[in-house]
């Protein structure tokens, strides 16, 4: 028995996308019942309008940081330390209640990160302070054995939840989408690949007894911020992103 495998051309488009392996035409672009939603690029694929260094008022420049090409957004690989080369970028505009979805590639090994509610108050010397949607290559990258329990592993919330992303992930040099929502009441959730690997109550009581514990602990009023802006992490590896739009919710 012979088995007929057909498949629209628009159903096409989406599992090519998906992979990676689609037109960059199609991306950094919104369809029409996107805009209708309320979603907004926050990366045009040409240049770096909307954003700026989270030390500074313009964007980095370092000719081993942050290029543009192709509709792709890479931080290049550096000595992998944590935000000393180019640096982190942030967006202009500060965010509440939103949903935040990007594309994103990793490099063998390579770490980075998607923080929000950044509010760039404090200073470390390093990356700047924010909740933090965990980029990490698990597999090879050293920081997925620290914290507890897995909590820094990729779409974690980094250093205070894990997540349960249990054959969601796409392979190392494959594209990923990641997306953040918070809702108007601080539920917030984290999914990677269509998959809702997280979710928990900022501000909540259960949320500050997790601060306690973990890195964040001597920030005062850790990741409750009423607005910050969004960041995407320099670690000194090389990690792509692209597709990255955000509609604010009401």
């Amino acid at each position: 028995m012979k088995i007929r495998k057909f498949c629209t051309t628009s159903a096409l488009a989406l599992l090519l996308l998906g992979s990676g392996n689609f037109l960059n035409a199609q991306v950094n672009t919104l369809t029409s019942k996107e805009k209708k939603e309320g979603w907004k690029l926050l990366f045009d694929g040409k240049t770096s309008k909307g954003w700026r260094s989270a030390k500074a008022s313009t964007f980095p420049t370092s000719p081993k940081g942050w290029v543009i090409k192709d509709g792709i957004l890479t931080i290049q690989s550096s000595d992998g330390a944590e935000s000393q080369n180019a640096g982190d970028i942030v967006t202009t505009n500060q965010y509440g209640a939103f949903e935040l979805s990007f594309d994103f590639k990793l490099t063998r090994g390579a770490n980075s990160g998607v923080k929000y509610f950044v509010t760039l108050k404090e200073q470390t010397g390093l990356s700047a302070i924010g909740l933090e949607y965990q980029i990490l290559d698990d597999a090879v990258h050293p920081d997925a054995k620290l914290g507890r329990d897995g909590n820094r592993t990729l779409a974690s919330l980094y250093d205070l939840k894990t997540s349960s992303k249990a054959g969601a992930t796409h392979a190392i040099g494959e594209w990923n989408t990641g997306k953040v929502i918070v809702y108007p009441n601080n539920h917030v959730e984290h999914w990677l690949n269509g998959v809702k690997v997280l979710e928990y109550e900022r501000k909540s009581p259960e949320f500050r007894e997790l601060v306690k514990i973990s890195k964040y602990k001597n920030w005062k009023n850790f990741g409750e911020a009423d607005k910050g802006h969004i960041l995407l992490q320099d670690h000194g590896n090389e990690v792509s992103y692209r597709n990255i739009k955000i509609r604010e919710l009401k």
